[in-house]
């Protein structure tokens, strides 16, 4: 058995997400107070059709609810989404980035992230697709971690076996399903120590009796 396939999260992973730009300057700004902005768009309760993250709603759909919550006008409307896009897309881990376009094409490599729809036209400015074999993302899927049927379909999509990957995220309980879906897992510290934690493995089954 060896590694032949690297998954990698997006958010807080290969993008680094400054918590300070969204939506802390909106709540004051619309004096809701800490954590107010999340109780005032209630995006789990009524007013929308379903959940963003499984692209049961669309990010227009998003933005009319967001806008009728926050009794916004139209420009404010468009202001908003542009503060949620830019927390959204982060800014880019280079060092992460540059490793993982490196892998290929020794490895096959793929991208999984929990979405909300519109990511893949925003986060395109990082040119995720020009360095990897597949990105599958929640919204676009219906599947969401740490959903085991999210964790085959990208399997089946890349075409290697559960064993077979290796696979970087920054939330505890996805490398946990990862792992119990068979994959090999490392929890996300720093660009630095999980290049170092997943080169480690790649390794530690390279030389493995049944290492390939």
């Amino acid at each position: 058995m060896s590694i032949r396939a690297v998954v990698l999260d997006i958010g807080s992973v290969l993008e680094v997400i400054d918590e300070s730009v969204f939506p802390g300057p909106w709540e004051q700004r619309l004096g809701l107070g800490h954590g107010g902005f999340g109780r005032a768009v209630d995006m789990h309760g009524d007013g929308l059709a379903g959940d963003p993250g499984l692209g049961r709603v669309s990010e227009a759909e998003i933005r009319a609810h967001w806008m009728a919550r926050l009794h916004l006008d139209d420009a404010a409307a468009d202001e908003l989404m542009r503060d949620y896009w830019r927390w959204y897309c982060g800014t880019l881990d280079q060092h992460l980035f540059d490793w993982f376009a490196a892998l290929r094409p020794r490895f096959r490599t793929a991208i999984l992230s929990n979405s909300s729809p519109g990511a893949r036209e925003q986060e395109g400015q990082w040119g995720f697709a020009t360095i990897t074999d597949d990105l599958i993302y929640s919204h676009e899927v219906g599947l969401a971690k740490p959903d085991p049927a999210i964790y085959e379909l990208t399997r089946s999509r890349i075409g290697v076996r559960a064993d077979e990957i290796v696979f970087l995220d920054d939330v505890a309980e996805n490398v946990a399903a990862a792992r119990a879906c068979g994959w090999h897992a490392v929890l996300h510290v720093d660009a630095r120590q999980s290049i170092a934690d997943v080169e480690r493995v790649i390794a530690e089954l390279a030389l493995s009796p049944d290492g390939a």
